[in-house]
């Protein structure tokens, strides 16, 4: 499942507690602060093997439990639903005029507040 940063990001917030403090911290340091595997046992006082290994152990149990659970995949739909309304939404208003068209600018706009709070 975890094909992009952004995938693997998200992995890490919805479960990332779930995880030991080394595994969310080299993870963490990899797909969100950009370090190197090289840089983050430097830092860490590791071997780069380590690293390693801590990375691909939290990408598997953050996996294993979204397969579980399914959160990140209704997060997704239910984000891609809202995106979907709030277009909806903004045609309708431009379609309309009088109190409809401030409706459903103001549902519109109540819909995009939603979505960047995601």
């Amino acid at each position: 499942m975890a094909e992009s940063r952004w995938t693997r990001s998200m992995l890490l917030d919805f479960y990332g507690e779930l995880l030991t403090d080394k595994q969310r911290e080299c993870f963490d340091l990899h797909y969100n602060e950009d370090l190197s595997l090289s840089e983050i046992a430097e830092q860490l006082g590791i071997s780069r093997q380590g690293v390693w290994d801590n990375i691909r152990r939290a990408e598997s149990a953050m996996e294993e439990i979204e397969e579980k659970t399914g959160l990140l995949r209704r997060f997704e739909e239910n984000r891609a639903a809202l995106a979907q309304l709030r277009r909806t939404l903004e045609e309708l208003a431009d379609s309309t005029e009088g109190r409809a068209q401030t409706l459903a600018r103001q549902a519109a706009d109540t819909v995009g507040t939603l979505i960047s709070r995601g």
